[in-house]
């Protein structure tokens, strides 16, 4: 039988399930990302002298940015027709719909705003330590797609091929039975290693004060890897059938664009060191 070789994937998305109460595994490692980074910034913060105070306000408006953005996005960049149709369907974000896309506008924009009213800080200053654990929240979120079988790749005759046997087919809607990239996977992995170069870049060399160059690389590298792991990605709205470059590559272009601009930007300005601050409470 030509699937024997093949990996049958039939996790359960659920970790537990009582009546109408579901805890999934997607919300799960979502909310040990946001854990996670915290813990990272924390000891960033602690160890460039920086009031732990801010810790707490900045958390609150990522957690926002986030979701907001990461829902804006998917409405906007991927299904607008739908939900210019039925705008209440918007705020049904447990029904599933965020775009990474729409996310990294939606903390950019925050951190604006949080280093204006918080840090009083130039923002670049925050977006390149938060750029570390958000490579890595990004790899926990692909874990969670893997988890719901969703988001997966192209028929592969690859032995690694994963038959989806939750999932059904994005255009006719018919059970997956073939073997399939897990391209959650190579997204997840893509995450771990951006997030171990940009964490030794932080800890072990003076690119963590050339501002902008941390963040720039991130963009660089996650987009750059997003854009070539989508062409063996399975399309994720009808309207991208047929199309050369899908939404998530074209709007991947532009993040790589700008991350290069920062990066070239960051080079070319002396490195920026704050003064450390009063003891924290």
């Amino acid at each position: 039988m030509l699937t024997l070789g093949f990996i049958h994937w039939n996790v359960s998305p659920d970790i537990l399930k009582i009546g109408s109460f579901e805890l999934r595994w997607y919300g799960v490692l979502f909310a040990v990302g946001f854990i996670l980074g915290y813990r990272i910034v924390e000891r960033m913060f602690k160890k460039e002298g920086v009031n732990t105070q801010w810790l707490d306000s900045l958390l609150l408006y990522l957690i926002i940015a986030t979701v907001v953005g990461a829902r804006l996005g998917h409405v906007f960049f991927y299904e607008w027709d739908d939900y210019a149709q039925h705008p209440l369907d918007i705020l049904k974000i447990w029904k599933g719909g965020l775009a990474s896309h729409g996310g990294t506008i939606g903390v950019i924009l925050a951190m604006l705003l949080w280093s204006h009213k918080v840090s009083k800080r130039n923002p670049l200053w925050i977006l390149d330590r938060i750029a570390v654990p958000t490579a890595l929240v990004g790899a926990l979120i692909r874990t969670g797609n893997l988890m719901n079988s969703e988001i997966y790749g192209h028929q592969t005759t690859l032995p690694w091929g994963f038959i989806f046997e939750r999932a059904r087919d994005h255009i006719t809607r018919m059970p997956e039975t073939m073997p399939k990239h897990p391209t959650q996977i190579y997204e997840a992995l893509a995450y771990l290693l951006i997030f171990g170069i940009l964490l030794w870049l932080y800890r072990k060399t003076e690119l963590r004060n050339r501002q902008g160059f941390l963040v720039g690389l991130f963009l660089v590298l996650v987009f750059t890897a997003r854009f070539f792991i989508e062409f063996v990605k399975e399309v994720q709205v009808e309207a991208e059938t047929g199309l050369t470059l899908n939404y998530g590559q074209r709007l991947s272009i532009p993040f790589v664009i700008a991350g290069i601009f920062l990066i070239i930007w960051a080079l070319k300005h002396p490195a920026k060191v704050y003064k450390k601050q009063v003891t924290n409470k």
